[in-house]
């Protein structure tokens, strides 16, 4: 994906942007104890610079972290140096034995071709271990909500505007985002164009249960941070395979 988070809208996201994940990892960490998964491989999808990845890591957790972004990835590296960390979109990225997948920040929405979050479903059922858990959050229809139209955002030596449009009937979203940035005396400009495929909660729900996993849909991570409208979070584990019945011996 060219032009996908490159340097100077990776460093902005990094220092102006990271609150989401920061705020989410105590909540995160909370749930992977409460379902029993105290250690073992989580596959942090759409790692981004390495913040959940970091906290995975001091919180005793083997660390594989996935990015579509070089910029993004190199980040990640300097913060969490103890994880592993491989370039490449979510939908393609080969999934080891793991005890936990995330992906967070509507990672999923990005690069979706159409029926493939199914797919990805059982891949992810596949990967897990037994009382794996598998959680994630998705943008949907009405994600734009208040925030259509063109907003700005600045700090220490950048400058953001954000141009967001939601296309309801194609159920995509669009941002287009362009960066000034700082250099020496003068500022220099880019722009990238990103666009979501929207996915509706009950439908997604109803995949998860066709994937083979038990489900619930979340308002949040925890106290903070809550999803606003049109954005919904997972969490989900297999269902045990049923157990084959006996035979009964026929009768002498």
């Amino acid at each position: 994906m060219p032009g996908f988070y490159a340097h100077d809208l990776a460093h902005v996201h990094d220092v102006g942007f990271s609150d989401f994940a920061r705020d989410a990892a105590s909540g995160l960490l909370r749930r992977l104890r409460r379902a029993g998964i105290r250690d073992g491989l989580v596959v942090d999808l759409g790692c981004g610079s390495g913040i959940w990845a970091r906290a995975l890591l001091d919180a005793g957790y083997d660390v594989l972290g996935v990015d579509v972004s070089a910029d993004l990835l190199a980040l990640a590296r300097g913060r969490a140096p103890g994880g592993r960390f491989v370039r490449g979109s979510a939908y393609d990225v080969d999934l080891p034995p793991c005890a936990a997948v995330t992906a967070l920040g509507e990672v999923l929405n990005y690069g979706a071709p159409p029926r493939a979050l199914p797919r990805m479903l059982r891949r992810v059922h596949a990967a897990l271990r037994p009382g794996g858990l598998f959680v994630f959050d998705l943008a949907g229809p009405g994600r734009a909500g208040a925030g259509a139209g063109r907003t700005w955002h600045e700090g220490d030596g950048w400058l953001l505007c954000l141009e967001t449009s939601e296309d309801r009937k194609r159920r995509e979203l669009t941002r287009r985002i362009s960066v000034f940035r700082r250099s020496g005396r003068s500022w220099r400009r880019s722009d990238e164009v990103h666009r979501l495929r929207l996915f509706d909660r009950d439908t997604v729900l109803a995949d998860l249960a066709s994937a083979g996993f038990a489900a619930e849909a979340l308002g949040g991570y925890g106290r903070r941070p809550r999803f606003p409208r049109g954005w919904a979070g997972f969490a989900a584990t297999p269902r045990p395979a049923p157990r084959a019945r006996a035979r009964r011996a026929a009768p002498a």
